[in-house]
């Protein structure tokens, strides 16, 4: 009688292929975030209340507010995203135009992200994090149009948009706001949300999809057309 070997530990640091990274997440189903980032094993620690759990919940209910008002949409949490053969992230939160409607991410057999999605937001401590080193280059390689940062402990966000291959740091209006430059409307009150305020953050959206006005009603209308191909 053979027996089939058994699979190696997931460890932190790990170099692998995303093959043999994919085999090992699926026999530790313990685990509950692990990324392959540039070849490398990362895996997360503890996650605290006030310095990830809270924030990421804010930022949810942001995307929320306007996938509400922007129907089709492919607004997910925790989803693995298979980039290419060295990276293998799961972000925070994303968000996605399906595929119908120009999104360059598609779900796959397996039910992965396959694909650099539209948006792509993390939860990070500080500057220091790989959020900003390691993971930001793969983004912008794989051509992620859109990555914000919330750094908790620095009381600062971060949001890139590509352009000419290189990302590129907005700087907040002069109401303190920043826009997506590929969703139509999707404004975020930077104040409102480093305070957590979940109305400020509401209503900074709706104003913001109003003023969007034809450019939103568009994305809408094409969402709408589209939606008969599939999941986003």
């Amino acid at each position: 009688m053979t027996t089939s070997p058994r699979v190696p530990e997931l460890c932190a640091g790990d170099r692998l292929t995303r093959a043999e990274f994919e085999r090992r997440y699926a026999a530790m189903p313990h685990v509950k975030k692990a990324e392959l980032i540039e070849g490398v094993v990362y895996m997360a620690s503890a996650v605290r209340y006030d310095r990830h759990g809270w924030p990421e919940g804010v930022l949810a209910a942001w995307l929320v507010y306007y996938n509400t008002l922007t129907p089709g949409l492919g607004r997910v949490s925790n989803c693995t995203v298979r980039l290419d053969l060295d990276n293998e992230p799961q972000p925070d939160l994303m968000l996605r135009l399906p595929p119908a409607v120009g999104g360059a991410s598609r779900i796959d057999a397996d039910g992965y992200v396959d694909g650099p999605p539209e948006l792509v937001i993390e939860v990070a401590a500080s500057s220091v994090s790989y959020d900003l080193h390691q993971k930001l280059g793969a983004y912008r390689r794989n051509g992620v149009r859109e990555y914000l940062v919330h750094r908790v402990d620095d009381g600062a966000i971060d949001w890139f948009v590509l352009r000419g291959g290189a990302y590129e740091r907005q700087e907040p209006d002069a109401r303190g706001q920043l826009h997506s430059t590929v969703f139509p409307g999707l404004t975020l009150d930077v104040a409102a949300l480093l305070r957590g305020d979940l109305l400020a953050l509401r209503a900074a959206v709706e104003a913001g999809v109003a003023a969007a006005g034809a450019a939103h009603a568009a994305l809408v209308q094409r969402l709408a057309a589209g939606q008969g191909s599939g999941p986003a």
